[in-house]
């Protein structure tokens, strides 16, 4: 698949299908897309597995369902409409709260000095 011809959306959606298993077994985290060009490059999740309680660390008994990840998705996919640059990174965060599930979007933009400071081919900055 080329990326240059897939959408942002399309990609997220293959972000978030690929990261199907693992947020089955996660109750909390951050799903993270790092993005250049508007294409997705580097895409995970910061999680951590174990809940405590008290002095007792236990991994939790399931993570996501179907129905809690459609709805993360569909988050993910509409905050798209709020990006406004081509480089950067997407923290989608999430946490199960009694049964719902609950997310937040923060969205990190990115620049490069050097387009700023090295004219290009031209004699223009960028």
């Amino acid at each position: 698949m080329i990326l240059e011809k897939v959408s942002l959306a399309r990609q997220l959606d293959l972000v978030f299908r690929e990261l199907k298993e693992e947020l089955a077994h996660l109750t909390s985290g951050t799903v993270f897309v790092q993005i250049r060009n508007n294409m997705v490059g580097k895409f995970g999740v910061r999680h951590f597995p174990l809940e405590s309680r008290g002095s007792e660390l236990k991994k939790a008994d399931r993570g996501l369902t179907e129905s809690h990840q459609h709805s993360f998705r569909q988050t993910a996919l509409e905050s798209l409409k709020l990006k406004k640059w081509s480089h950067g990174e997407i923290q989608f965060e999430f946490a199960m709260r009694q049964n719902l599930l609950c997310t937040s979007v923060t969205f990190e933009s990115n620049y490069n000095m050097a387009n700023l400071v090295n004219p290009d081919k031209n004699g223009k900055t960028d």
